[in-house]
């Protein structure tokens, strides 16, 4: 499984999103040291975000992706809203 999938699949089942998105920018980011780890972009849609601010919403999918944090995630850019945020 690609890191884009992986990255998916784990978002996926934490979150059971109304949307998500992911973009592996890494080409974007050629030259940069980055120890073989790749730049992404989220963009999710999740209840569970509801009456939370950005940060804890920020921490709640750094902990859905755990380890890849550490390995494989050298950059992630993060717009996580609720369902009522988007019109």
């Amino acid at each position: 499984m690609d890191r884009s999938a992986a990255i998916r699949d784990r978002l996926q089942q934490r979150f059971a999103p109304q949307e998500l998105e992911v973009r592996d920018d890494s080409a974007l980011h050629v030259g940069h040291a980055n120890e073989g780890r790749g730049h992404y972009s989220v963009r999710i849609i999740a209840s569970q975000f509801s009456s939370l601010g950005r940060v804890e919403r920020h921490r709640m999918v750094y902990a859905a992706l755990g380890d890849m944090m550490q390995d494989q995630i050298h950059a992630l850019s993060i717009a996580a809203f609720a369902p009522e945020e988007i019109h």
